[in-house]
C-alpha cells in the first residue's frame, strides 16, 4: 500500500500541471511535504493514502481560506474538525479548490480565480458553488474531496460532472471553521467518484466537535433497499430540456415497480424561500460588514444576490419562518407513506456562455429541485444517471428524512451505474448484446482505446483484446448498467476472457473486456481492421 501511494504521489503535480489553468486549484499543499506524509501514513486506517480537495471556505491551518475573494483571505491557525477528522483517518490533503465567490451561487463561474468547465467538455459549466472539488474529483486528480452545500452545492456540480454528491442531514458534519454561507443552513458535503468511496468518508468525517452550536447526532434504522417505499414528482419542470427527462424517465425505470406520484409543490415552494425570502438576508449577518468595508472586492454578481437581503423585515423573517414551519410539517407527513424522495437533480444543463446572458434567472434553474433541502432538513445522495442522447451528463437525487443517510447510500449502491466497454459479441446488433440491454444497460457512446492494443480473432471465434504497447487504437462501445448487474453479467463470461481495465483514447480509463495473453498464440491478430465490426463485414465480403 506504501508504495502504491508513493508512486501516486510522484504522478499527482505533474497532471495538476499538465491540466494548466484549469480554475480547479486555488492553493496546494507543497509537494516534497506531501509525498513525505505519504510515506509515513499508516497502513489499516480507513481512508489511508487516499487523496483529498477541500473547498476553500472550509479551514486548513498553514493555508489560506479566500471563500474565492483575495481580499477577504486569511490564514487560519486550527484546522476544521471535520477535516482534521479526515486527515486523523490516513487521507491525505492535496489543497484547496476553487468556488463560487462566498459559496453564493451554483454556476461555477462566480469567481476571481476562474471557472472550471464540467469534465464532460463542450463549454458546459462545472456547477458551484464547489466546482474546484467537484472537477478535482471526477478528472481524477483526487480520490475525494469536501464541498459544502447550502442551496445544492454539493449535488449541482455532482451532476454536471458524472460523480456522487453526498449531502448529509444538516450538523452530521461539524461546520466549525467554515466560512458562513446561510448559518443556520450550511452543510458540509461530499464528492467522490463512487457511493462506497463516498459512505467511507461520511463514516470518517462524521462527529461532533468541541465549541461547534450547530453539530447534531442522531440515526435512522437502515431499511433494505427492496423494501423501500419510493415516491417521485407527479410533475417535473425541465425547462425545455427534452434530453433530461429522457434520462430521468429512463433512471426512474430502473427501480422495480416505478415510485408512486406525489406533489412537491410544498417543497418547492420551502425552496423559493432561500433567495426569494428572508434566509438570504441571513448571509449579511456574516457578511454585511465586509460587504460594506469593501465593495470593491466581491463581484457584482454576488453583491448583487447578497444586496438583495436588505429588503427583508424583522416581520417578513417571522412570517417565513412561519410557512416554513408548516411546509416542514407537510414535509413529515411524506415520510409517513414513502422512504426515498427521487427526484432529478437538476432539469437542465447550461453552458458558460448561457450562464453569461442570465447568471441570476439560471442559478434558479439549477437549484430548482436542491434549494428545499436543507430548508426542510433532509438528507440527500446524488448519484449519475447516464447521458442525454447529445452527451450531457444525467443525475438523479435520492432524498430522505434527517439522518436516513445509510438507507439512501445502500439504494444509490443498488442503482450505482458502472461504464463498461466492449469489443466485440457485446457490441450494439451483434449476438451477445442482449445481455447488456436485458441489465438495462444504456449506450453512452463509442470511442477507441489507446493505441496500445491488439485484437484477435480467438479459435473459438470470439474476439479477444489483449494489452500490447505495439498495437492500435480498437473500436469500443461505452455501456452503463447497474453496478448489481455487473456480477451477473460476468458470470455469463468464460475464460479466457474477463473484465479489467482499459485506457481509452481521451486517457481516461473504464473497465472493459479483456483477453488473457495466453489464449492467442493460436489466434488471428485481426488489429488492422480497427474493430470486430469491420473485421466481420470484411469477413463477409470475402464470403461472397
Amino acid at each position: 500500500m506504501k508504495r502504491s501511494t508513493i508512486d501516486r504521489m510522484k504522478e499527482l503535480f505533474p497532471r495538476i500541471r499538465e491540466r494548466g489553468d484549469d480554475g480547479v486549484w486555488i492553493t496546494t499543499v507543497d509537494e516534497a511535504e506531501l509525498r513525505a506524509r505519504a510515506a509515513a501514513v499508516p497502513a489499516g486506517l480507513p481512508l489511508s493514502g487516499l487523496t483529498f480537495a477541500v473547498k476553500d471556505n472550509i479551514d486548513v491551518a498553514g493555508l489560506p481560506t479566500t471563500a474565492g475573494c483575495p481580499d477577504f483571505a486569511y490564514l487560519p491557525e486550527a484546522t476544521a474538525p471535520v477535516v482534521q477528522r479526515l486527515l486523523d483517518a490516513g487521507a491525505l490533503l492535496v489543497g484547496k479548490t476553487n468556488l463560487d465567490q462566498f459559496a453564493t451561487g451554483l454556476t461555477g463561474t462566480r469567481s476571481p480565480y476562474g471557472t472550471p468547465e464540467s469534465v464532460f467538455g463542450g463549454g458546459l459549466i462545472s456547477g458551484g458553488s464547489s466546482s474546484g472539488s467537484a472537477v478535482a474529483v471526477a478528472a481524477g486528480l483526487v480520490d475525494f474531496s469536501l464541498g459544502t452545500d447550502t442551496a445544492g452545492s454539493g449535488r449541482v456540480p455532482a451532476a454536471l460532472n458524472g460523480i456522487v454528491g453526498v449531502k448529509p442531514t444538516r450538523g452530521l458534519l461539524s461546520t466549525l471553521g467554515v466560512v458562513p454561507a446561510c448559518r443556520s443552513l450550511d452543510c458540509v458535503s461530499i464528492f467522490a467518484p463512487t457511493v462506497e468511496r463516498a459512505a467511507a468518508v461520511l463514516r470518517a468525517a462524521r462527529g461532533l466537535s468541541d465549541g461547534d452550536p450547530w453539530g447534531r447526532t442522531g440515526s435512522r434504522p437502515v431499511a433494505d433497499p427492496a423494501s423501500l417505499r419510493l415516491a417521485t414528482a407527479g410533475s417535473l419542470d425541465f425547462f425545455g430540456d427534452a434530453g433530461q427527462e429522457k434520462a430521468f424517465a429512463t433512471g426512474l425505470g430502473r427501480f422495480p415497480g416505478g415510485p408512486r406520484e406525489v406533489d412537491i409543490a410544498p417543497l418547492l415552494e420551502a425552496g423559493d424561500l432561500l433567495y426569494g425570502g428572508p434566509w438570504v438576508a441571513e448571509r449579511l449577518a456574516d457578511l454585511g460588514t465586509f460587504l460594506a468595508e469593501h465593495p470593491d472586492a466581491v463581484l457584482p454578481v454576488t453583491r448583487r444576490v447578497l444586496e438583495t437581503g436588505r429588503q427583508f423585515t424583522a416581520v417578513d423573517a417571522w412570517r417565513g419562518v412561519h410557512r416554513l414551519q408548516e411546509l416542514r410539517a407537510w414535509t413529515d407527513r411524506l415520510w409517513d407513506t414513502a422512504d426515498v424522495l427521487v427526484l432529478p437533480t437538476i432539469g437542465t444543463t447550461y453552458t458558460h456562455d448561457e450562464i453569461a446572458e442570465d447568471p441570476i434567472g439560471r442559478n434558479l434553474n439549477l437549484g430548482r429541485y436542491t434549494q428545499f433541502t436543507n430548508l426542510l432538513d433532509l438528507a440527500a445522495v446524488t448519484i449519475p444517471n447516464g447521458f442525454t442522447a447529445d452527451g450531457r451528463p444525467a443525475s438523479l437525487t435520492l432524498f430522505g428524512p434527517a439522518f436516513s443517510e445509510e438507507t439512501l447510500i445502500g439504494l444509490a449502491n443498488e442503482l450505482q451505474l458502472m461504464t463498461i466497454a466492449v469489443v466485440g459479441l457485446h457490441l450494439s446488433g451483434e449476438p451477445r448484446n442482449h445481455e447488456l440491454t436485458e441489465r438495462r444497460a444504456t449506450l453512452v457512446g463509442a470511442t477507441t482505446t489507446a493505441p496500445c492494443y491488439r485484437l484477435y480473432r480467438l479459435p473459438s471465434g470470439v474476439p479477444g483484446l489483449v494489452r500490447d504497447d505495439t498495437g492500435g487504437a480498437i473500436d469500443v462501445e461505452l455501456w452503463q448498467l447497474p453496478v448489481a448487474a455487473v456480477g451477473g453479467l460476468l458470470a455469463g463470461i468464460g475464460a479466457p476472457l474477463s473484465l479489467g481495465r482499459i485506457a481509452l483514447a481521451d486517457g481516461n480509463e473504464t473497465t472493459g473486456f479483456l483477453c488473457e495473453a495466453y489464449a492467442v498464440d493460436a489466434a488471428q491478430d485481426i488489429t488492422a481492421g480497427g474493430g470486430w465490426r469491420a473485421h466481420r463485414c470484411a469477413s463477409e465480403r470475402q464470403d461472397t
